[in-house]
């Protein structure tokens, strides 16, 4: 599993502001061409995207989703909505983008997802339970993650592993390796965070952290990423 370790526009909240699945990277406009090769040299995307969602850069804030579908809040524009699906149609992928009918917005924050299952947060409806599901593939779940309803803000889960805030219970994390199928490590990012969401971009493929992550810190992530898969 490689690791990379950046900033964007100096800020160590990387996580903030990108999604990744396996085949593509959505990125805030105004990043460096060399930060760019350096987030595809880690994460081995088929393509980049860079873009803005409903007038943000907070792009991590605002996606979810796993390789089969992309979900967005309800606030992104139409225009939004018509380039990611021109990219990823020129680009002749398989995957599906999804305007999540939810009050909610933060979809980053309240859905965590691999190719196994997703937890969700459970201020979601049935409906909206029902809808993820049938566009992600996987069974999902609504429960809490270290005392929170948001589940995505406190884990980042591949199909390989993952993190998990340091203040999670034994039965969260538990929880995370029979329901995601997959080994997880307490860990804080970018020296002390403990919403680790906010300083990580990962796919299973490679993992990029904050720039002010610690030397530990990097151990802890790495081990957890590399956790394998529970049988």
């Amino acid at each position: 599993m490689e690791i990379g370790k950046m900033s964007f526009f100096g800020n160590p909240n990387i996580g903030v502001y990108a999604y990744a699945n396996d085949e593509l990277l959505l990125l805030p406009p105004g990043l460096g061409r060399d930060d760019i090769e350096e987030l595809l040299s880690v994460l081995k995307t088929k393509i980049v995207i860079e873009t803005k969602l409903a007038g943000t850069i907070l792009i991590g804030v605002l996606v979810s989703g796993n390789n089969r579908a992309i979900l967005l809040p309800h606030i992104v524009f139409d225009n939004d909505v018509e380039y990611l699906k021109k990219h990823i149609r020129e680009n002749g992928l398989d995957l599906e983008i999804v305007v999540l009918d939810s009050k909610y917005t933060a979809l980053g924050n309240l859905v965590l997802c691999n190719s196994r299952k997703c937890i969700i947060s459970q201020l979601f409806n049935e409906r909206e339970v029902e809808v993820i599901e049938d566009f992600l593939g996987v069974e999902v779940l609504r429960r809490r993650l270290v005392n929170t309803d948001l589940v995505g803000s406190v884990a980042v889960i591949t199909d390989y592993g993952g993190v998990i805030h340091p203040d999670a219970s034994d039965d969260d994390i538990k929880a995370l390796r029979e329901l995601m199928g997959v080994n997880v490590e307490r860990a804080t990012v970018n020296a002390g965070v403990v919403y680790v969401k906010s300083g990580i971009i990962a796919n299973n493929k490679g993992v990029i952290i904050g720039g002010n992550t610690t030397g530990p810190e990097i151990f802890r992530i790495k081990r957890g990423f590399e956790g394998g898969v529970v049988e």
